[in-house]
């Protein structure tokens, strides 16, 4: 969210302008912020993340579902709508209403860090993302060099840093699916500028 609105709205207005929109845009306490697009580091290491997650839930029968960029976010306690880069849902999946297109309990976030987005990837945003009672973990990844972070929220609802990793040879873990994520699967045909 770069640059201040100049015309509020309701979240009612918000959805629908966003249902018919040609391009994605977020809404946080009146105000519409559009969507940047992504580099080609970003798009492949968000297709990897979507791969590799998919293909564990599928082969370990897990009751999840992994969602890409697409699918809306919204967050009742502080009126944040947004699009993360993945989203997990385990189990029974809600949503805002019968549109099935504004999910509202994830276990697990994604974000891609970009050079416009990771100030607030890492601060306001996750600080937003704290507020959902079922996220239990917020995977951030970086598209300027190989780092990976998993933020993970302990048995007292305290946010802690649970795991990184900086290396090819490395993983991180994702408890929320049981899953060891790679860092050569995620990184795999990933240049850096």
């Amino acid at each position: 969210m770069s640059a201040l609105p100049k015309i509020l709205l309701t979240a009612e207005e918000y959805l629908a302008q966003e249902r018919v929109a040609k391009y994605k845009s977020e809404f946080f306490q009146g105000g519409v912020f559009a969507v940047a697009g992504a580099s080609r580091a970003h798009n492949v290491l968000v297709g990897r993340l979507l791969g590799e997650i998919y293909v564990h839930l599928k082969s370990n029968r897990k009751s999840c579902t992994v969602y890409p960029s697409d699918m809306r976010l919204h967050i009742p306690e502080n009126s944040l709508y947004t699009y993360p880069d993945l989203t997990v849902v385990c189990g029974r999946e809600y949503f805002l209403n019968d549109e099935s297109d504004t999910l509202l309990n994830p276990v697990l976030i994604a974000e891609v860090l970009s050079k416009s987005t990771e100030a607030y990837d890492r601060g306001d945003k996750f600080r937003l993302y704290r507020s959902i009672e079922s996220l239990r973990e917020y995977l951030l990844v970086d598209t300027k060099k190989i780092s990976v972070e998993v933020h993970r929220k302990n048995a007292d609802g305290f946010w802690l840093l649970a795991g990184e990793s900086q290396s090819l040879a490395g993983y991180v873990r994702l408890e929320t699916i049981g899953m060891q994520l790679n860092m050569n699967d995620v990184y795999a045909g990933v240049e850096f500028a």
